[in-house]
């Protein structure tokens, strides 16, 4: 994916919107930054939930399970999509080891865009690999 300095800058403002603007539980968030397979995508928060984005920009994607805080403490993982339920957990460190447990396969860092140009940048990628395995063998 997208590892130049302009994904990582946009990440990382992302990572430091969320710490800032208190939504989200902060140990909650420093148990997910200090997790780098989450610390390289976009993070975003909704009632307290905080969710991961393959993407930097709006309207984020939805193939990643997301952390929600549970009534009485704790926390809850859900997703990908709303009304599935993961699990409940009493950590937040828990809860972040479940979510890297479930992401999508090759996934990281956040690509700078949309999930629609995402989406067109994993088709282009895959075509041009598909490419690149039909060529250079023989047909002996």
């Amino acid at each position: 994916m997208d590892t130049t300095p302009a994904s990582r800058a946009l990440v990382e403002a992302g990572w430091q919107k969320v710490r800032a603007d208190g939504r989200v539980r902060r140990a909650l968030l420093e148990a997910a930054y200090a997790e780098p397979r989450l610390r390289w995508l976009f993070p975003w928060t909704g009632m307290g939930e905080l969710h991961f984005s393959r993407c930097t920009e709006q309207r984020w994607t939805w193939d990643i399970p997301y952390i929600q805080p549970a009534v009485g403490g704790g926390y809850r993982v859900s997703g990908p999509l709303r009304g599935e339920v993961v699990g409940p957990v009493a950590t937040p460190e828990q809860a972040v080891a479940m979510v890297v447990e479930r992401l999508p396969p090759a996934c990281g860092p956040a690509f700078v865009g949309t999930p629609e140009e995402l989406a067109l940048h994993e088709a282009t990628d895959q075509f041009a690999g598909l490419e690149a395995q039909g060529t250079g063998h023989s047909t002996n």
